[in-house]
């Protein structure tokens, strides 16, 4: 439920003006939600047209059922953070966030309807590679959807991955555009030409030499998010990820059964409480084998 106290400022405006400047409402989900009826004007059903005055209660209810064809299915899930708006779950490596053609069930989506157990759509606002690890957050209804995808160039996304080789920059901006490779449907490449602005920042957190592999441990923070982006962007420096059997076929060390890529941070300005949300998660057994343990 969102609410607003009419304020003198927006005595004798229209409640859609008011919606879309005070909630943040977009005109499309502004629309949808007046012709179901599920906005009010101190309890009594609004309509777009209507004038609101000082002290007007505007109620927005989003607690309405929707068609979704994703199973709920039980699940053993690891809750980083969770509110009205949001869920935040960890993802292990080796699963899928969002069910698809060729892997249709068991997906975190899965498990998590299961958990809400409420008819609602599940919205992954931010998605991992089936073999990465760490943070997915998760929106509870259209509007915490809309408003973190309008706030993502805010939002600070970290992750450590453990890369080939020693990095002797301590820090870097790779500022890279992407695309697609031709005739593949998954890989990625750097595209001067034609690829989307892509841009990823990397500082080394340590040099390590494991079972005789020179590698290092970066802190990696997402400044765009496009498709492999980390995974195509170290590859393109001559580091590529621990693990990545996709852009680093050469690795044969098998230090790990998958890439060597987790996310650890997520920081965004919750755009309900205008407070400031880190979730964070420890890194994993796996990864920890190869670093020890991390300390800030």
């Amino acid at each position: 439920m969102l609410t607003y106290n009419v304020k003198i400022e927006d005595d004798g405006k229209l409640l859609k003006d008011v919606a879309r400047k005070n909630l943040n409402l977009s005109t499309r989900l502004f629309n949808k939600l007046k012709l179901n009826h599920h906005i009010f004007i101190n309890d009594r059903i609004a309509f777009s047209n209507d004038i609101v005055n000082k002290g007007d209660i505007i109620t927005v209810d989003f607690n309405y059922d929707e068609e979704d064809e994703i199973e709920p299915q039980k699940g053993d899930i690891e809750i980083l953070f969770e509110d009205d708006w949001y869920i935040s779950v960890n993802k292990p490596s080796n699963m899928v966030v969002h069910p698809c053609s060729y892997h249709p069930n068991n997906t975190l989506a899965n498990f998590v309807k299961y958990y809400l157990k409420r008819n609602k759509k599940i919205r992954p606002v931010n998605r991992l590679d089936k073999d990465t690890s760490g943070i997915v957050l998760f929106a509870k209804n259209e509007y915490a959807q809309e408003c973190f995808n309008r706030m993502q160039d805010k939002a600070s996304k970290k992750y450590l991955a453990i890369v080939d080789g020693w990095v002797n920059k301590k820090t870097g901006i790779i500022n890279k555009p992407i695309s697609r490779k031709e005739n593949s449907l998954i890989e990625r490449k750097v595209n001067e030409e034609s690829g989307q602005t892509a841009i990823t920042k990397y500082k080394v957190v340590d040099n390590i030499t494991f079972k005789d592999k020179k590698c290092t441990l970066l802190e990696v923070e997402l400044k765009t998010g496009r498709t492999h982006q980390i995974r195509v962007h170290m590859a393109y420096i001559g580091h590529p990820i621990i693990g990545d059997t996709l852009y680093n076929e050469k690795d044969s060390s098998n230090l790990l059964p998958r890439q060597a890529l987790h996310a650890y941070i997520l920081s965004f300005i919750h755009p309900v409480y205008n407070e400031l949300i880190t979730i964070q998660v420890p890194v994993p057994d796996d990864m920890k084998k190869i670093i020890g343990t991390i300390t800030d």
